[in-house]
């Protein structure tokens, strides 16, 4: 595409987004302000702003948990080649040294707030400078700077960035751009030029491009193509024929409004039954407009009047308290604030935690699918790229063929404890049918089909019998 084609395509793509902002700043007024202070209505309720925070916190520990294995590398044919695994192993452990060393869990828990609030969330994969203690740099890019559009494999491909930077910061960013002299002779030196970068699908990979806007013309700034895309756009849920998730503060919103409501109209009814309504006879003693309602004051009055009396309530406020508690109960349910939350009683069974795991993995099911596929495998894929480009792990292929992504995250394990009990299950059955049922069972192939359902690490298996090492040859590249 032209400079000019990013910038028409960018306006008709954000056009479209136009009625889902409404929606948005809705969602971000009532949980997460983009300014505090700034304006939108007055909170007085922070349920759900409590557990969006505790649901993203918990999204980032049950997905990617920081510092901690949450994937591996694993030979698609384990039996073909007995160095590939170690190989493989080695490559996802100098993989993870890079994400610990990096600002990976700051920005993940920054787009997963995004993810929560507003359903859909965008993740900037870079390659770090030379020089850095990580060879890469994650970006939680902001939804109000990203237009999305959906590519004919039903997820989000073509990204268009429209941010705004000064002269200095689009000089540093693009160094070899040809950039107009008088970019830089303007009179504000805090004013900000649009700049829009684009990724979208093409032959042989992602191809990237940004855009100076000036006067509704495009500025070539820089162009390019990548093995992988840097933009990650991943979304909650979606409903067909939409582009962008939908988040469970969306879904709560009409509830979250109301008890928010409820609250104001409590502190209203608490600071009357605080204070009180009076009336009074202006009488020449008694002047209501200069009277004090404090501790210690004596309000004077005319012998035989009835100086200040107080007002009846209109009636009991205590209903609001049910339809408060009722309004919180479907706001905590919605996030799965109850739900993800540590368990209260430290007395637990085994068989209790694992149920509560097996639960949490049934709620986030279609979820974590979503994001294995949109977010989670694009974003290994990505920065094994930029690895392999530096030359710190071998040519790898993650193409179903060669190697496979093995998730290790706390909410994985659950599935891969599920499947082990359902193995063990299958072969004490088998042992108590005697002999003969269990010569039809091979005992080392379970115990690898074990060791690969529950994410044993492959330095802990014996080689596989009759297979020999494969010579050193070159691998295929990406």
């Amino acid at each position: 595409m032209t400079p000019d084609e990013i910038i028409l395509r960018a306006e008709r793509a954000l056009d479209r987004r136009r009625p889902w902002e409404s929606v948005w700043r809705d969602c971000y007024d009532h949980v997460l302000a983009t300014n505090p202070g700034g304006g939108g209505p007055t909170l007085h309720d922070g349920t759900a702003a409590d557990a969006a925070e505790n649901l993203a916190a918990s999204l980032l520990a049950e997905l990617t948990p920081p510092w901690s294995r949450w994937f591996g590398l694993a030979p698609v044919d384990e039996g073909a080649d007995p160095e590939l695994a170690a190989v493989l192993e080695r490559a996802a452990e100098v993989l993870q040294g890079h994400l610990d060393r990096s600002n990976f869990a700051l920005e993940m828990h920054q787009a997963f707030l995004d993810l929560v609030v507003a359903g859909t969330g965008v993740v900037l994969v870079e390659e770090a400078p030379p020089g850095e203690s990580s060879a890469l740099r994650f970006t939680a890019v902001p939804l109000r700077e990203a237009v999305l559009e959906e590519g004919a494999s039903g997820r989000l491909d073509t990204v268009f960035r429209l941010v705004g930077l000064s002269a200095d910061a689009i000089a540093a960013r693009y160094p070899r751009a040809m950039l107009p002299p008088d970019l830089f002779r303007s009179e504000n030196p805090d004013a900000t030029h649009r700049v829009i970068e684009a990724v979208w699908p093409g032959f042989g990979g992602p191809r990237f491009a940004a855009v100076l806007e000036r006067d509704g013309k495009g500025i070539p700034l820089a162009e390019g193509r990548f093995e992988e895309s840097p933009f990650l756009a991943f979304r909650w849920m979606k409903a067909p024929g939409e582009t962008y998730g939908r988040g469970p503060v969306m879904k709560a919103l009409p509830d979250i409004r109301t008890a928010n409501k409820v609250v104001e109209l409590v502190l209203k009814n608490a600071s009357i039954a605080a204070t009180g309504i009076w009336q009074a006879d202006d009488d020449g003693v008694l002047n209501p407009a200069t009277v004090r309602l404090e501790p210690g004051s004596i309000i004077p009055k005319a012998v035989g009047s009835s100086g200040l009396t107080p007002l009846a309530a209109p009636g009991s406020f205590d209903v609001s308290q049910l339809v408060l508690s009722d309004m919180r109960g479907r706001i905590r349910a919605a996030l799965l604030a109850d739900r993800l939350a540590a368990p209260q009683r430290t007395n637990m069974t085994a068989t209790e935690v694992l149920e509560r795991s097996a639960e949490t993995a049934r709620l986030l099911g279609a979820t974590y699918g979503r994001l294995q596929a949109e977010l989670l495998t694009p974003l290994v894929a990505r920065c094994l790229s930029i690895l392999r480009r530096r030359g710190e792990v071998p040519p790898i292929l993650l193409d179903g063929q060669e190697a496979r992504i093995a998730y290790q995250s706390p909410l994985a394990r659950v599935q891969g404890r599920a499947d082990a009990a359902n193995t063990l299950l299958f072969l004490q059955a088998i042992a108590a049918l005697g002999p003969g049922a269990a010569a039809v069972v091979d005992l080392p192939a379970a115990a690898r089909h074990l060791a690969r359902t529950l994410s044993a690490p492959s330095a802990v298996l014996a080689p596989v019998p009759g297979t020999a090492s494969a010579p050193n040859q070159e691998q295929p590249s990406t």
